[in-house]
């Protein structure tokens, strides 16, 4: 799956709560295993496979970044 279709794929996540959960659907979703939350610490190496969830002060998803 590339970026793009990746991106496709969790567009309907926007707006929800970051969770545990949500992380899973991500990975089910993608079939990408990197995938880095807020506050969860990664390296800064660029690795395309990794999945960046990007929130608000609330914890709310408001988008994805690659790498």
């Amino acid at each position: 799956m590339t970026n793009e279709e990746a991106k496709a794929a969790l567009a309907k996540l926007i707006g929800c709560e970051y969770t545990e959960a949500i992380k899973a659907e991500i990975t089910r979703l993608t079939g990408r295993v990197l995938v880095v939350g807020p506050n969860e610490p990664h390296t800064k190496e660029i690795n395309n496979a990794r999945i960046q969830v990007l929130t608000d002060d609330k914890g709310v998803i408001t988008g994805v970044c690659f790498g």
